[in-house]
């Protein structure tokens, strides 16, 4: 993705949470990876003995971005009119948002894709003119024609392929369902440009598909939320600017070793939100993979590694998983280690400590499961099974009690009648706000971090 410099890393830490004893005939081990990295966003990363610095790439300086943001301009946008007018607007403060030196692109999302600012197939550099230019252009836009999200991500690809830059972002908004293009053609795009930019993406209104705006984040490693008042618009769009800028190193990769005879059964990033990262190993070298993380700045996420060891005897330890951050050199030669921790395996005859569970793994599998059973629950509510909605949603309302989350509570409180949070005991709810609903699935992956 980025074309990156060595000579401003933020420094990254790596704690690992495990209970590393097993019983006799034991084999899964689980451990909760907190990565943190620190020097970065707004403030700089700290360089590099030995390396030369690019004049982005400065210590207080931030790294070098380009950002593209996507406007949907399909027909709908135009009921009612104020949504395009606040998408208009919206898309006027993510700009003026931008820090002076970064590229930038404005792309009109229709049944086409059209890059409506600089234009030509370029990107523009933000000071105070082209923002100016890039605002009037805004002005211009109008509702018109059907919803191609595909379309919208491969022209973003084709402007930020070309940027030399650090960090590389695209912004999408749609208030539409994707209906001229097959699901086929989104995912193929998806899968393009993956690796290649983060994305995140917004769905205004209650119109738009919640699985199709969530997997447009999840495949490239941003954030998915919904704006059910477009009046909203602005706020948050600036909000997802602020983040972008705030990005001070991409493409880092959790590097997995196993040793022979291990066997990974899953790894998973469990906070802020829960993404299932296993499907997206790369092999890198005898037993090791790398699992993409996307842009980091001054942030702290969680991921959870599961593996399976080979059976051993009481008394014997081994290393289960060796657990790296891994920056790759633009220029093809080696990668930089970052930070690393160790998850373990010892065997025990000491039953209290073989039957802890470590109180991180609990609650994350605990996290993991609340979304999980929150989209079924959901299913089973628009399937007409009211019989497994309720027993599934009342399941969610338990794990959100018990894990504090209160904000997903709070959303399963608009959708279910609780009644006794503690034992899931909750009826659904006659009827149900659309938005309510939408809101619980968009946001049903966000997680509470386990108080330490």
């Amino acid at each position: 993705m980025a074309n990156f410099s060595k000579s401003n890393v933020p420094q990254f830490s790596v704690e690992v949470y495990q209970n590393e004893y097993l019983p006799e005939g034991g084999r899964e081990v689980n451990g909760i990876v907190t990565v943190t990295s620190t020097g970065g966003g707004t403030t700089g990363g700290v360089p590099l003995a030995g390396a030369s610095a690019r004049p982005s790439q400065v210590p207080g300086q931030a790294a070098s971005a380009a950002v593209v943001i996507m406007v949907d301009c399909s027909g709908s946008m135009d009921y009612p009119p104020t949504k395009m007018r606040n998408a208009r607007d919206a898309t006027a403060a993510a700009v003026d948002t931008l820090r002076d030196g970064t590229r930038f692109a404005v792309v009109a999302g229709t049944h086409v894709a059209k890059d409506v600012y600089p234009g030509g197939g370029r990107l523009a550099t933000a000071d105070a003119q082209t923002k100016a230019q890039a605002k009037d252009a805004l002005r211009r836009l109008s509702a018109g024609g059907g919803t191609a999200i595909g379309t919208w991500l491969r022209l973003t690809d084709r402007l930020l392929g070309g940027a030399d830059v650090d960090i590389r972002h695209g912004i999408l908004l749609t208030d539409g369902r994707n209906e001229h293009e097959s699901p086929e053609d989104l995912r193929a795009a998806l899968d393009s440009c993956a690796g290649r930019f983060t994305c995140d993406a917004r769905g205004v209104g209650t119109d738009w598909e919640v699985k199709e705006v969530t997997a447009v984040a999840s495949a490239l490693l941003g954030t998915a939320d919904i704006v059910a008042d477009p009046a909203g618009l602005a706020a948050d769009f600036t909000q997802m600017m602020e983040n972008a800028m705030g990005k001070e190193v991409a493409d880092v990769a959790l590097r997995l070793w196993t040793p022979v005879g291990v066997e990974i059964k899953f790894v998973k990033q469990v906070a802020p939100t829960v993404a299932d990262l296993t499907g997206r190993r790369t092999e890198a070298g005898p037993r090791a993979g790398d699992y993409p993380t996307g842009s980091w700045g001054d942030e702290s996420r969680d991921y959870h590694v599961c593996v399976q060891v080979p059976e051993a005897g009481i008394g014997q330890e081994m290393l289960a998983a060796r657990v790296s951050l891994i920056l790759p050199d633009p220029s093809g030669g080696a990668p930089r280690t970052l930070s690393q921790g160790l998850v373990r395996a010892v065997w025990t005859d000491d039953m209290v400590a073989s039957t802890s569970i470590n109180p991180q793994v609990a609650h994350y599998t605990g996290q993991a499961e609340l979304a999980h059973v929150i989209q079924q629950g959901l299913d089973a509510r628009k399937a007409g099974d009211f019989d497994g909605a309720t027993a599934k949603l009342g399941r969610a309302v338990q794990l959100a009690s018990a894990s504090g989350n209160e904000d997903t509570a709070k959303l399963l409180s608009k959708v279910v009648d609780v009644v006794d949070a503690a034992t899931g005991t909750v009826r659904l709810k006659a009827k149900v706000a659309e938005a309510d609903e939408m809101t619980l699935e968009t946001r049903s992956t966000k997680t509470v971090r386990v108080k330490k």
